[in-house]
């Protein structure tokens, strides 16, 4: 292995949070076209427990993406989405928030409307005592299946305190957020201490309202 690669791929060893025992961090460097260098970080524990992580090396700042879908070509667009990522569709009121056991990917829109529907289909089949919430979650199906099929316009926001996470089109809309806009963020982050060799492991909840 040259120096180079060395340096882009790595391993470091920290304790599991759940069993506390030896767990070895998979550290593997890339180049995304028209995006930048990254980091894939990935742990896995005996006990089940698994982390991973995509970080954007060449970006710090906290940001903000808005992309409005007006056709099928639009669904084409890459995702980098972090464990620190929070991804929005407002006009359905969807919100899906990262949590403890949050997975970073990378996918494309048509992938993170997807893994949404997924979830959507799941939450309104344990609703179905409650008419309301079934026929709500019905419609919001139904909303992801026009989108997919480039029959509904819909907005996808995506948002990161790290800056880890974007969406790459030039039809994108993107921002740094404010102080206090990132704040308000959900992190979903396991953060390293490397003066202990243990982590911190953030307590919020996902969410998928």
């Amino acid at each position: 292995m040259s120096e180079e690669e060395s340096c882009r791929k790595f391993e470091t060893l920290t304790s599991c949070p759940l069993c506390h025992e030896d767990l070895i961090v998979r550290w593997q460097g890339d180049d995304i076209p028209y995006f930048g260098e990254v980091m894939y970080i990935a742990a896995a524990c005996k006990c089940s427990f698994r982390f991973a992580d995509t970080i954007i090396l060449s970006q710090k700042e906290p940001m903000r993406y808005e992309l409005k879908l007006e056709n099928l070509e639009d669904l084409n667009y890459r995702v980098v989405r972090s464990t620190s990522g929070t991804i929005r569709i407002p006009e359905l009121g969807i919100d899906v928030e990262p949590g403890s056991i949050s997975e970073s990917y990378i996918t494309n829109i048509e992938g993170v409307i997807d893994r949404i529907y997924n979830v959507v289909v799941t939450a309104t089949n344990w609703s179905k005592d409650d008419p309301e919430k079934y026929s709500r979650g019905l419609e919001v199906q139904h909303a992801l299946e026009e989108a997919m099929d480039g029959k509904r316009s819909l907005t996808v926001v995506l948002e990161d305190p790290f800056g880890n996470s974007a969406i790459i089109s030039e039809k994108a809309k993107s921002r740094v957020l404010s102080h206090e806009e990132a704040e308000c963020l959900e992190t979903g982050m396991i953060v390293f201490d490397t003066g202990s060799s243990e982590m911190v492991l953030d307590a919020s909840d996902s969410d998928l309202c």
